[in-house]
């Protein structure tokens, strides 16, 4: 027993070491820190919104480029509250439609709604006028990797890459409502060396979107390692729904915010061979071991750096 906890704990510290998070440049507030972080020593722009409302979405880039902007401004802060899930603070500051943004001076729960255009640039003069501040807005790069017919071949094809690709058209309305949830995929996997997020700006390519059968917008196809031929992705478009088919499908483990989950790391079919090195007797664990690295020599992309963790994890223990 003392063995088997210290294969696991070795194999555990291992896997871990990459995990990497993504902070959130926007304050998600709620009922409980609401009154502990607004009206306090900062002075807070708050957007009260719905996840199903269109307007909302729409403004979601710009609200997200705002709060990167203002993420070390010392007297802002720029937050957002999920109306959804908490009504109780909405209806406590009148929210009766989606988006509403409310201005609350530092140290005051007396808010001033914000009637302007729902631009960064523009929200972000409203609050350095009524913050005494003097905040510019922040060039953000994205993570979606943009496809040309140039480069198309080259990344969506790679064999030791598994890419889901947006076709989509700038005029087309739910494009730009799916733009702000497709970043965040994008930015949940953009750490990973075997899973690309990407788009094609199908109006202007068009004969590489015929050739992929694309007929409307947008059209999401994921490209496997081992089927360069695409396959429709038909699942939903909310980002765990993203998050959840990639990591079934390149075998990954992280969660909407690029964190390694649980999972991180785990082979199944080295998991079963440990769990039969670490019974084995002195004698046999030679032979387990070597099954362990054939085991290791099959595996391909991010699945076998996991099983050379497996490997020091049981030389350390053995």
């Amino acid at each position: 027993m003392e063995r088997c906890n210290q294969i696991w704990y070795a194999f555990g510290t291992m896997a871990l070491l990459a995990v990497s998070a993504l902070a959130d440049d926007v304050v998600v507030l709620t009922e409980d820190n609401f009154e502990k972080e607004v009206g306090q020593d900062k002075g807070a722009l708050v957007e009260f919104y719905a996840p199903w409302c269109g307007h909302c979405k729409k403004l979601a880039p710009e609200y997200e480029k705002l709060g990167s902007s203002f993420k070390k401004a010392k007297a802002v802060l720029i937050g957002k509250v999920d109306c959804d899930e908490h009504k109780g603070v909405c209806s406590k500051y009148g929210v009766s439609g989606y988006p509403t943004l409310q201005w609350f001076p530092k140290g005051s729960l007396e808010p001033k709604k914000y009637e302007g255009p729902r631009t960064a640039e523009a929200l972000a003069e409203f609050v350095n006028n009524e913050g005494g501040s003097n905040v510019k807005i922040a060039a953000v790069t994205s993570s979606v990797v943009v496809l040309t017919a140039d480069n198309f071949n080259d990344i969506v094809l790679d064999e030791n890459k598994d890419v889901l690709v947006e076709f989509y058209a700038p005029w087309c309305g739910h494009c730009k409502n799916l733009a702000p949830i497709y970043e965040k995929v994008a930015t949940a996997f953009k750490s990973g060396e075997d899973v690309v997020v990407a788009n094609l700006e199908a109006d202007k390519y068009r004969d590489l979107a015929e050739k992929y059968g694309v007929s409307g917008f947008p059209t999401l196809k994921f490209f496997p390692k081992g089927n360069k031929a695409g396959e429709e992705y038909e699942g939903g478009r909310d980002l765990d729904d993203f998050v959840a088919f990639i990591n079934e499908k390149a075998g990954t483990s992280r969660d909407g915010k690029g964190q390694l989950t649980s999972k991180a790391g785990i082979v199944e079919s080295l998991d079963a061979l440990v769990k039969e090195f670490v019974a084995a007797g002195d004698d046999e664990k030679k032979a387990v071991f070597s099954r362990i690295e054939e085991e290791v020599e099959k595996l391909k992309g991010s699945t076998a750096r996991h099983g050379k963790i497996y490997l020091k994890a049981a030389r350390l223990v053995w």
